[in-house]
């Protein structure tokens, strides 16, 4: 039997979810793929002495505080900072992470198609459109044009790569050194400046923890060459808004291609909406394949069981 068709072997696991509306979706699923554990949704009756297991995204405060016999904690996202910003947050509980489930596919399509919007001069003629301006531009080279990821998780390195196959140049940097072929690799804040001076086009993929808030901000951006272009599907809180809107109609920055903000979502009223250089999706980057999820989430339980590490341990320490 495969590992993704495996049954998990605890006995009975009670399993609660907390999955900011989507709760019956998951439950769904989670019931399919464990018949035999005990799955409860937040918002019905349980012993929260009795949950084993909760699976969380963007759960009500002081949720973690009534769950004190909990054996994992899993993240239904991306991120986990949802998780580890919980005051309540049991200390020796681990904490785990889906790894990719699905959304590393998603993620290259929409980093290579944001790309190639500034590579082929698209934001351009999208405004040459609203004045039908016929104007012609040349054709930039691409094995000249520069691309910096800033992250290379699981799904950094995949946009890294994808990147590199269809010809641009392409460096990456991280907070610990990593070795991706093709790419030239950069790590610690002693190395940033170096980094961003040879990005025409910035790809944020950080995660969200205390040191990577507001990282994008007046002083990084300017070290960017003038007419760079960023790319943000990771958080909004990596950029300083205000920061980035200054320098965007100053000139020295080109454009922004955004999926994620600071508050989402983005109010009626935000400068983003109507601002000529700037591309806004409602954070649909990449999201999270439930059956994967799902499978991922059985076969951790199955290792937690059997006394085995579980695969995408948080380290609360780097916040991933």
């Amino acid at each position: 039997m495969s590992a993704a068709t495996a049954k998990t072997t605890s006995p009975h696991p009670k399993i609660l979810i907390a999955a900011a509306g989507e709760d019956d979706i998951w439950q769904k699923a989670m019931v399919a793929r464990l018949p035999d554990a005990d799955i409860v949704t937040q918002h019905e009756n349980y012993d929260p002495a009795t949950i084993d297991y909760a699976l969380l995204w963007k759960q009500p405060q002081g949720m973690l505080k009534t769950l004190s016999g909990l054996k994992a904690i899993f993240s239904l996202g991306a991120g986990v900072d949802h998780v580890l910003s919980t005051p309540s947050l049991p200390a020796e509980v681990p904490v785990l992470r889906l790894e990719d489930a699905g959304m590393a596919d998603q993620m290259v399509q929409y980093h290579l198609y944001a790309a190639l919007h500034f590579l082929r001069d698209f934001d351009i003629y999208t405004r040459q459109q609203a004045k039908a301006d016929w104007t012609q531009h040349d054709v930039a080279r691409i094995s000249k044009y520069r691309v910096g990821v800033m992250g290379l998780g699981a799904l950094g390195a995949a946009v890294a790569t994808a990147m590199t196959q269809i010809g641009f140049a392409v460096s990456g940097w991280s907070r610990t050194m990593k070795a991706i072929d093709g790419i030239t690799t950069y790590a610690g804040s002693e190395t940033l400046t170096e980094f961003l001076g040879q990005s025409d086009i910035l790809i944020c993929m950080l995660p969200r923890t205390p040191e990577t808030e507001g990282v994008l901000n007046s002083n990084t951006l300017s070290q960017l060459p003038k007419n760079a272009a960023i790319i943000n599907a990771a958080r909004g809180a990596m950029i300083v808004e205000a920061d980035l809107l200054r320098l965007l109609d100053t000139g020295h920055l080109r454009g922004a291609f955004l999926d994620v903000a600071i508050t989402e979502p983005l109010p009626e009223s935000h400068p983003f909406w109507d601002h000529p250089k700037i591309r806004v999706t409602p954070h649909i980057a990449a999201a999270t394949r439930i059956e994967e999820s799902v499978d991922q989430i059985a076969e951790n339980i199955d290792r937690i069981t059997r006394g085995e590490t579980p695969r995408g341990l948080v380290d609360r320490k780097t916040g991933y």
